[in-house]
């Protein structure tokens, strides 16, 4: 277990529940040397790449939170694929439809299928013979798990096979999410009018096992998101035969998506013995 001393991120100190500051940059267009891909009509389909300056280590492809809301947007994922690119990785950071402006289940999936598929294809070698790391915070760390079981569907399958998963504080538990209400009751207005089959096709508790190994890397102290969502998530999934492995870390709901914390340090790490391990295998 991996555990840090982390202190919230200026920009987000005064933050409860939902990270503030302004809405995605969907009309924006990328930073110097990132190259923006549109995979669909909508402006909140499209995935920026970012690329190393030497030989990638892989494919990490980054899905912000927000629970699921369309006010809130990729700019909260551009800088973790700024540090994971200048660490040698591919960075995907993704936009999709959110609940508000056309998104939701199924439409959600929909997109985070599109753009991982994008992203692959775009990435070339570096999706295809290196890792494809799904990373994501809080809703984005459900969506990053969920890819992870995605092709188990036939409306998603026949996309590229997501080989790790890190979680940063991620809702991973949907029945939970909705009985406590968290963000406002959100899980419940993405799932809409939910039954079991929404719940098998959407939630990451009732996909384990996974093929691919997850980390979820979450603090004891998040007050948005509750540790639980970890360790239910792992405990059911260990139990399973799964490769799930529970990252305990500090600094609440935020400090995962904040470059200079130790709690980023800590998600480093993990992509950093994925790394290592891929060079093992040669």
């Amino acid at each position: 277990m991996l555990t840090g001393v982390v202190g919230v991120a200026p920009a987000l100190a005064a933050c409860t529940g939902e990270p503030s500051g302004r809405v995605g940059d969907v009309e924006n267009g990328p930073g110097a040397g990132t190259e923006r891909i549109t995979y669909g009509d909508d402006p909140s389909q499209w995935v920026d790449l970012h690329r190393p300056e030497g030989p990638s280590l892989g494919l990490v492809v980054v899905i912000h939170g927000g629970f699921w809301k369309a006010q809130y947007g990729a700019d909260y994922g551009a800088p973790l694929a700024e540090d994971l690119a200048a660490r040698g990785w591919t960075a995907a950071n993704v936009e999709y439809r959110r609940v508000g402006n056309g998104g939701g289940f199924p439409a959600t999936l929909d997109d985070v299928h599109a753009a991982i598929g994008a992203a692959a294809g775009a990435a070339g070698a570096a999706a295809a013979t290196g890792p494809l790391v799904t990373l994501g915070h809080s809703a984005g760390g459900h969506l990053a798990t969920w890819a992870g079981a995605r092709g188990r569907s036939d409306r998603w399958a026949g996309g590229p096979a997501v080989t790790h998963v890190v979680s940063q504080a991620g809702v991973l538990d949907l029945r939970a999410a909705v009985e406590l209400g968290l963000g406002e009751d959100a899980a419940l207005a993405f799932l809409g009018d939910a039954d079991a089959t929404t719940y098998e096709q959407a939630d990451p508790l009732s996909q384990v096992p996974l093929e691919a190994p997850v980390w979820a890397v979450h603090a004891r102290d998040d007050d948005v998101v509750p540790f639980e969502q970890a360790t239910t998530y792992v405990d059911a999934a260990t139990a399973a035969g799964a490769d799930a492995v529970l990252v305990e870390v500090t600094g609440g709901h935020f400090d995962v998506i904040d470059p200079t914390s130790d709690a980023w340090a800590a998600c480093v790490a993990v992509l950093d013995s994925v790394a290592s391990d891929r060079r093992a295998r040669g």
